[in-house]
């Protein structure tokens, strides 16, 4: 039976539990990924080696994870995204499996790293671009809800991991992180696909172009996205927040336990960013669907708050002020999430988003590859990772003022088509253009 035609963006219905998905697939994400800073010290013990070298081993995860985005879009487009993040659960898992009978640090680079990270990017790309094809008025709200994963999550996880490994050892705690990752599995049953007009639009402009090998490429991961200013503006801002934005989820237990904190006082320092990081999420989807301001200016606001904020951590030296300034840091970053991904559809057009989501988390990946590595250098040259948060933040900064190169930023209202941030060529489907709706 074909799938019935929707002229305009649903905006709820099926898609909630799309976002149901979407808030699942973030707890086993990016939830896990950021409380993967709770085995950092376990690894550094038991393999002797230095904070650097252990912290590639969250930059490769997410690094790939971001690089590899592109296959997802690939795959999702052709295969459909139910089956993509099917095979992308099991990868996960197999990865984290593997992991578990590392003898050398290099193992955990390549299962943990590579194998784990290419299944997360499966599953992320196809998830979070749906999620955007079945809202736009309330389009922040549901990526928010969606991302409220991630401080759910961290919040719970970090105790439990490390509970598993006082338990188990990090090897046992690994193998149980490997069931739980199949549960990536049972989320992608609940992407059911949707067609929209534009959909329509844009496959007859694709037949009518060349079929050229070259063509055939470009289509399939749209690499014309890379020939728009604004695009990559937006790309090289974000990939500039990204390469401080992980730094205290990974070393904030290390740096707690540096300053003589206990393993449990140290693991709930992760879980109460957590908390804030969660309500952030929410207000500022909830906030941004009010158009009180456009996303954009919205955006540069919060990622200056996150950069301040990192300045100020190395401010804590006590549990408790630990804890403030960690409140603090996991709220602004919060904000920072359902921003980055419901302000693309207006930069590029919502039928393009599947493929730019994927050649955006494509071009973060060089800032996640860097941020942990460097981090752990600054703290095995100075002894603390005060350096280390304060140069995290730095970065963030920088990024927030390359958001001001975006064409029309200063502009405080809504850019036409043609004007937007995207280029003058932003392709999006006129009315005159779309055909009847099928429904």
């Amino acid at each position: 039976m074909a799938q019935p035609v929707y002229s305009e963006v649903p905006d709820g219905g099926w898609g909630w539990m799309v976002v149901l998905a979407g808030f699942l697939n973030n707890c086993l994400l990016v939830g896990v990924a950021r409380s993967l800073g709770v085995f950092f010290v376990h690894f550094m013990q038991y393999f002797q080696e230095s904070s650097s070298r252990v912290s590639w081993i969250t930059s490769i995860a997410m690094a790939t994870q971001q690089f590899a985005s592109p296959l997802g879009s690939v795959f999702g487009k052709h295969y459909g995204s139910r089956t993509v993040v099917m095979v992308g659960g099991v990868l996960a898992s197999v990865g984290m499996l593997a992991g578990s009978f590392a003898q050398r640090l290099l193992h955990l680079y390549l299962s943990i790293g590579l194998l784990t990270g290419i299944g997360w990017a499966l599953v992320f790309t196809p998830t979070m671009a749906m999620i955007s094809r079945y809202f736009k008025k309330r389009r922040a709200l549901a990526t928010g809800l969606a991302f409220t994963g991630v401080g759910i999550a961290s919040f719970l996880f970090s105790p439990l991991f490390q509970f598993l490994i006082d338990e188990y050892t990090w090897r046992g705690a690994l193998q149980v992180l490997s069931a739980i990752m199949l549960n990536l599995c049972v989320c992608a049953a609940l992407l059911r696909p949707i067609t929209l007009q534009e959909d329509l639009f844009a496959a007859s402009n694709s037949r009518a172009g060349g079929a050229g090998c070259w063509e055939k490429v470009t289509s399939a991961a749209d690499l014309t996205l890379l020939a728009r200013r604004g695009f990559l503006v937006y790309a090289f801002a974000l990939a500039l927040m990204t390469t401080g934005y992980f730094v205290p989820y990974v070393h904030l237990v290390a740096h707690g336990k540096n300053l003589g904190l206990s393993d449990y006082e140290a693991a709930f320092l992760l879980s109460t960013t957590a908390i804030s990081d969660t309500v952030a999420r929410l207000f500022v989807g909830w906030l941004a669907d009010l158009k009180l301001i456009r996303s954009i200016h919205m955006l540069l606001l919060w990622s200056v708050l996150t950069g301040l904020s990192l300045l100020l951590l190395p401010v804590g030296r006590t549990y408790f002020s630990l804890m403030g300034l960690g409140l603090f840091y996991g709220f602004c970053a919060g904000a920072l999430s359902p921003l980055f991904f419901s302000t693309l559809p207006d930069i590029v057009g919502i039928w393009r988003i599947l493929n730019a989501t994927g050649l955006l988390l494509m071009l973060l990946s060089i800032g996640g590859l860097l941020g942990p590595p460097l981090s752990g250098l600054l703290e095995d040259q100075t002894g603390s990772y005060n350096t280390s948060f304060m140069v995290s933040g730095g970065f963030i900064l920088a990024g927030s003022l390359t958001l001001l190169l975006l064409p029309g930023f200063f502009v405080c209202t809504s850019i036409p088509s043609d004007q937007r941030p995207g280029g003058p060529a932003n392709h999006e489907p006129s009315a005159q253009h779309i055909p009847p709706s099928r429904q």
